[in-house]
């Protein structure tokens, strides 16, 4: 949500079609009619979800429902807005403290609001306030699908490495997962693929084309002969210019190569 402007044209404020859900925990009555007053001025920008005097009860909605925004009383009898914020059961939302003492605004910065109100609450304070708590949700959005995003991007690679590998060999049709070789080596016309359980399978196939069978974020071709999973790399001797694999196999690094396979890792 952004903030609301003025449209010279129509005479009126425009506002974003995404609200903010808010709730008010408050242990005074007053207290919340009035923050709910001031709140009304930018009824198109937020929703009052919900409205609390009992801790409990509030802790209990956050637990079951998505929420923007925590209007939060400091002063209240059976839990303080301290304890209250130690025992949220997450803070994906923004904590607005809104005390009638100032000097809470320090302990309450530091206990994760992204802002204070004094009561009672001014309109223009209130309005700063909102942009902040905008603010703050666009950034936990954009973390939010970051995270969808490389969610998605790991199924999608979880689903690749488990996809088969088709080899023609012997007559018969031989079916590998990529995380079954180890590496394949070059003899000419020929390749010969080596697995995890130390079989040997040639093929008549030039290194080239069984390398374009292998998914590139695993295998990479270390050398003109070679062409080894990235997995199965155990250690890298960069003096003498070779690594050994799973299995035991030493596998020669070429000097054009030695950049580019380090940089996979």
């Amino acid at each position: 949500m952004s903030g609301r402007f003025f449209c010279i044209n129509c005479k009126k404020y425009i506002f974003p079609v995404n609200m903010l859900k808010a709730i008010i925990v408050d242990d005074e009555d007053k207290a919340i009619k009035s923050l709910s007053w001031e709140l009304s001025n930018f009824n198109d920008e937020v929703e009052i979800a919900n409205t609390f005097s009992n801790p409990e009860k509030a802790l209990d909605f956050i637990n079951n429902n998505e929420i923007d925004c925590l209007f939060l009383d400091i002063e209240m009898p059976t839990m303080d807005g301290f304890q209250f914020i130690e025992k949220l059961p997450r803070k994906d939302f923004a904590i607005v403290i809104t005390t009638a003492y100032n000097e809470y605004a320090i302990e309450a910065l530091k206990k994760e609001a992204i802002d204070y109100l004094l009561k009672p609450v001014d309109t223009d304070d209130l309005e700063q306030c909102l942009k902040k708590v905008t603010k703050f949700n666009t950034r936990i959005a954009k973390v939010d699908t970051d995270q969808k995003f490389e969610k998605i991007l790991f199924n999608f690679n979880q689903r690749l490495s488990e996809k088969k590998i088709v080899i023609n060999a012997d007559g018969k049709l031989i079916f590998l997962k990529p995380d079954e070789i180890v590496c394949v080596e070059s003899d000419g016309n020929y390749s010969s693929i080596h697995t995890t359980d130390a079989k040997k399978i040639v093929v008549t196939k030039k290194l080239k084309e069984v390398n374009s069978l292998l998914p590139e974020d695993m295998f990479f071709r270390i050398h003109n002969s070679y062409i080894i999973n990235l997995n199965k790399v155990k250690e890298y001797y960069k003096t003498d210019g070779y690594v050994i694999l799973e299995m035991n196999h030493k596998i020669p690094v070429s000097r054009q190569k030695k950049t580019e396979f380090l940089d996979k890792f």
